[in-house]
């Protein structure tokens, strides 16, 4: 089923693969207490929505519209909620993946991204961009500048903002360090090898295909080690130095060997989970090692400031794969699950047509 009029959604309506997502024709609701409704500009297609696809989420709600990567205006506003930003009509924002109570430790601490009560996830418990219309909590929101292209600013704090906190917040990079970045194609990869060389580190970026060298070359990699799974600790330039910091994109496949990178009193970001299979732990490297290893997070509202305003000075190259409409949003994850794509996919909901 495909919609040809304003008021459309991507909908999921069973995990897997065998059924196509379905887009359809919706009366967008009006924004309850503290929320807001966009018109969505466009919305990234991320990794974490095959993820959701697959049922890796047992909390997924279906029926549900994908999507956490999204950007457009806002056109109408909720009653107030105390503690809520105020956002107008006309001002562009962007999501991020949840929303935040403002009450517990996390948020009174700033890490709102942390946030224990959060319960507005965009894909997974509530609707989310894959659509013209998107009602979210404005706790759930940050403000974005009118120079960024749709497709950059949809995609931005979900590539570059995640990267940005897991590098600089929670791995704590410093100039002169060198990092390891797994993944270094897919959107926080490679924003992850722009924002550790702006910082000033040496940058090892790994990947399966040779074919994305020249490309993180030029987006400020030192070394690009072509990796099939024998295991990348092992190639000389790691062999050679170990790395204070990885940050790792890309899950089980990629973990043990991201963890023999690292040098003693090493940090491990761990943002990627894009394989099935569990991971296995060897304690005893990490004991004798004294390596630190955190889960990666989204990044909070003042973390995309700080981000936005890097861009500002001195904008990051942001690498979009292929911009799709709507009726694509099936076919755009085929093609990321697929494998082999450069940044990210985007969907315009409001651009009409087919791939």
């Amino acid at each position: 089923m495909t919609a040809t009029e304003s008021g459309a959604r991507a909908r999921l309506t069973a995990t897997g693969f065998a059924r196509e997502l379905e887009v359809e024709r919706f009366e967008p609701a009006p924004p309850g207490p503290g929320q807001v409704l966009i018109e969505v500009e466009a919305c990234g297609v991320c990794y974490r929505d095959l993820i959701d696809r697959r049922g890796g989420f047992p909390f997924l709600q279906l029926p549900i519209t994908p999507g956490h990567e999204a950007a457009g205006r806002v056109v109408a506003v909720g009653p107030p909620v105390d503690g809520a930003p105020a956002f107008e009509v006309g001002l562009r924002v962007g999501t991020m993946h949840r929303d935040s109570c403002g009450e517990c430790a996390a948020c009174r601490a700033g890490s709102t991204s942390l946030c224990a009560s959060a319960a507005w996830v965009f894909g997974i418990l509530a609707d989310g961009g894959y659509a013209t219309h998107l009602v979210a909590p404005a706790r759930a929101l940050y403000p974005l500048p009118d120079a960024l292209a749709p497709e950059h600013a949809a995609v931005m704090h979900c590539t570059f903002g995640t990267a940005y906190r897991d590098l600089v917040t929670l791995g704590r990079l410093a100039a002169g360090e060198r990092v390891v970045v797994t993944g270094a194609n897919g959107g926080v990869g490679s924003a992850g090898v722009q924002i550790a060389h702006r910082l000033g580190a040496e940058v090892v970026a790994i990947v399966r295909d040779a074919r994305h060298e020249p490309r993180l070359r030029a987006l400020g990699a030192d070394h690009v080690i072509v990796d099939p799974g024998s295991g990348f600790h092992k190639h000389p330039v790691l062999a050679s130095r170990r790395a204070e910091v990885v940050l790792d994109a890309t899950g089980a496949s990629t973990f043990n060997s991201s963890l023999r990178s690292l040098a003693v009193g090493g940090r491990a970001v761990v943002v990627g989970n894009i394989a099935e299979q569990q991971a296995s732990l060897n304690l005893g490297l990490v004991i004798t090692s004294g390596l630190t290893i955190v889960g990666g997070s989204g990044a909070t509202p003042a973390e995309m400031a700080a981000l936005l305003a890097l861009h500002a000075a001195r904008p990051f190259d942001v690498p979009i794969e292929d911009v799709l409409p709507l009726e694509s949003a099936d076919l755009a994850q085929r093609r990321l699950l697929g494998g082999g794509v450069f940044g990210r996919l985007v969907l315009r909901p409001a651009q009409r047509g087919g791939s």
